[in-house]
């Protein structure tokens, strides 16, 4: 990989393992899916009416957004919110490289390699370590949340896959057009009209830099990045980077907000990350 190349994925990963501590900085004045309405708000307007809309089946563009807005993001946030550190939240969503390998062997007929099965027992043991270690069922549940968003990135994966886009920019801003509507209605069901009526004195600079960060970092410039790379090299060059992510995540989150890792989770993190690595290793041709 060139040297500009591997800038670029470096300072990707940057981008999104900071985005962790940077939404939950939103998230303390936000609901959390009030929040991420508004990220994917600002995600599609006003550049749908400038971007070309991709030359693919619409259904791919909203099935997709509204699968990687609410599935995974809004589900992410609301874990957050439900008390997983971002650190954590960042490491736990990359159990996603795993569900998209199941898919991969059962709906494109790949076969698994002995070291991803490996990688994978490994990961899923670093999990139950933490899952063990929490405290209260409000804990469990937004691990678990965080695990049901990995599995909504994986569905979006397959989808991106199954569409064959190529224009990856118009495609994440035409879907993002998605999300909006059923995240403001999730936030309206389980909390009523409380969200809105306070939105206005919620959104202080913070709030605001938080959802500014999101939108034009770690959604437009992020993705955009990531995928540029992903035609330029193969998944099994481009993947093994994104364990940085948590490494920037966790970093990020003990400077930003203060996030403390016990000992026990150090242990399990560093379980999680192995299996990733050795799951995603491929032995040169």
């Amino acid at each position: 990989m060139l040297k500009k190349h591997l800038a670029l994925a470096v300072l990707v990963t940057l981008v999104w393992g900071v985005n962790f501590p940077i939404t939950k900085l939103g998230l303390r004045s936000v609901d959390p899916f009030v929040l991420t309405g508004i990220r994917f708000s600002l995600a599609a307007l006003p550049l749908v009416f400038f971007i070309k809309r991709p030359a693919v089946k619409f259904s791919y563009v909203a099935a997709y957004g509204v699968i990687f807005g609410l599935g995974m993001w809004g589900v992410i946030n609301y874990g957050i919110e439900r008390g997983v550190s971002p650190g954590i939240a960042s490491l736990i969503i990359q159990l996603s490289v795993f569900f998209t390998m199941g898919w991969g062997c059962v709906l494109f007929r790949e076969t698994l390699r002995g070291t991803q099965m490996a990688g994978a027992f490994m990961a899923l043991i670093g999990l139950a370590a933490i899952i063990s270690t929490r405290e209260g069922s409000h804990a469990v549940l937004g691990v678990m949340l965080i695990v049901l968003s990995a599995l909504a990135w994986s569905v979006g994966n397959v989808i991106i896959k199954k569409s064959g886009v190529t224009e990856v920019f118009s495609f994440m801003v035409w879907a993002s057009l998605f999300p909006p509507i059923p995240l403001f209605l999730m936030a309206w069901l389980m909390h009523g009209s409380a969200p809105f009526e306070g939105l206005q004195s919620s959104l202080d600079i913070i709030a605001i830099l938080s959802i500014l960060f999101q939108v034009y970092l770690a959604t437009h410039f992020a993705y955009w990045g990531w995928n540029s790379l992903l035609k330029l090299y193969p998944v099994s060059t481009v993947a093994p980077l994104s364990l940085l992510i948590p490494v920037f995540g966790i970093s990020s989150s003990m400077l930003l907000i203060g996030e403390r890792v016990p000992a026990p989770d150090l242990i399990s993190i560093a379980i999680i990350i192995a299996g990733l690595a050795v799951g995603l290793y491929r032995k040169p041709v």
